[in-house]
């Protein structure tokens, strides 16, 4: 379990906290580029507990600015996006993407105002389709480069990446992912149906587990056993500071997946999924049913339909989902009776009502933790230490600024009985693009 003192400590994320410091030294992804149109309407974000207006100019240049107009606090959301620039609506100022103001209509022409004011704002870069965002104090040339993650430098083909809300803070839900011994339970069904049956996690539901301390996180593996000389080990990956990788299932449809939990604020995260193959397209199937999901069920990606979509004033209004917590989830007992064990309407639904039905910020201190939990617990002692000596000396963890570091699979392998997994896949959990798994599903 973790003490009160301590949950408090990982989980709280805003302005002069411990954990909000150290994400601003990472760049944060934090919305789809195919979302922001030119000249479009603006939309508001929060990230690490800021609210923040996103717009794309005339140009196609991301801005990431203030929401509140520095003349009279006039709210920004309502801004003519036009000409290169956000204009406000009350006097017409006018700022372009970097913060500078560029016009006052209003001053005289021989004004030097507009040299002195500033609008708050920070730094965005596309890559892979997402717009990520640093929102640390270095300078653009001390800032770390985009990290190397796989999912965001395949081809286009090669991934579907979506965005969701969900209404927890950022540790309850990545913990949910890297926890391997609830998917052949929770996802699972009561009758003969589903590829989750045939699955080869669902022969044993005890699994036992080793993890091992990486320079870009931690390493979770989970050993099952397949038969009498065979262990099926599944190694999900924690990556610095808030990334989950989980291992391809052994089927045709098969692909890499995994989050960014990107805290929203202490209570709220934004909810990153990819999906991935490194050296071919996705299949045509398996890109249908996460974007438009299944027989009206959800997959691990929130689908296009589900989304509530509360509007632009609303920070990450279109992504906040129809199954949340005032919608009970649409949670269907008569399903749960007959076909689906927990009665939820899909994957990361399920996963989103276990992590959080109960509570935003849930008291870590009551829980009782067992061996299944193991990983856990690893991440979070691992998630203390990194925080003390943050808070202690500023410190960051080695390597943090390394884009190399972020190179990173997660594994799904099938090894005789006296086999160490650490041995086998040491070189197959080092991602380059391009190359295939190297092992058989």
């Amino acid at each position: 379990m973790l003490s009160q003192d301590d949950n408090e400590r990982l989980v709280r994320i805003g302005p002069g906290t411990t954990m909000g410091g150290l994400m601003r030294n990472y760049w944060l992804p934090i919305f789809a580029s195919a979302d922001l149109e030119k000249d479009a309407q603006p939309q508001t974000v929060k990230i690490l507990d800021e609210v923040m207006i996103i717009f794309r100019d005339s140009d196609g240049r991301v801005g990431l600015v203030d929401r509140v107009c520095p003349h009279r606090g006039a709210p920004l959301i309502y801004g003519r996006n036009e000409d290169c620039g956000l204009r406000c609506v009350y006097h017409g100022w006018k700022f372009d993407v970097d913060g500078n103001v560029t016009d006052m209509p209003a001053e005289p022409v021989r004004s030097r105002l507009k040299e002195k004011v500033k609008i708050k704002h920070y730094p965005c870069v596309e890559r892979g389709g997402v717009v990520w965002t640093y929102m640390g104090e270095a300078s653009e040339a001390d800032r770390p480069p985009l990290p190397n993650f796989e999912w965001n430098m395949v081809s286009d083909e090669n991934v579907v990446v979506t965005f969701r809300v969900q209404e927890c803070n950022w540790l309850q839900a990545l913990e949910g992912e890297i926890d391997s011994a609830h998917a052949p339970i929770l996802h699972g069904r009561i009758d003969d149906g589903g590829s989750i049956n045939q699955w080869v996690a669902k022969r044993d539901l005890r699994p036992k587990f080793e993890c091992v301390r990486q320079d870009f996180g931690m390493s979770i593996a989970a050993r099952r056993v397949l038969n009498d000389d065979t262990l099926y080990w599944r190694v999900n990956q924690f990556v610095m500071p808030f990334y989950s990788l989980v291992p391809p299932q052994a089927n045709d449809f098969y692909e890499l997946s995994g989050h960014a939990w990107v805290p929203i604020d202490d209570e709220n995260t934004l909810c990153l999924m990819f999906s991935y193959r490194p050296d071919e397209p996705l299949n045509p199937k398996s890109r249908e049913v996460f974007l438009r999901g299944h027989k009206g069920r959800e997959t691990g990606h929130h689908s296009e339909a589900g989304h509530a979509n509360l509007g632009p004033e609303v920070p990450y209004g279109r992504y906040v989902s129809r199954y949340r917590r005032e919608t009970g989830y649409h949670f269907d007992y008569d399903l749960q009776k007959t076909t689906w064990f927990s009665g939820l309407p899909g994957l990361w639904v399920q996963d989103a009502a276990c992590q959080s039905g109960v509570a935003r910020v849930y008291d870590r201190s009551t829980e009782n933790l067992c061996t299944s939990d193991t990983g856990i617990a690893m991440t979070r002692r691992m998630l203390l230490e990194v925080a003390g000596a943050f808070e202690e000396t500023g410190k960051l963890p080695d390597r943090y600024n390394d884009p190399d570091l972020y190179k990173v699979r997660a594994l799904s392998l099938k090894l005789p009985v006296d086999e160490p997994w650490a041995d086998s896949g040491n070189q197959l959990m080092r991602a380059n693009v391009g190359e295939p798994l190297g092992y058989e599903l």
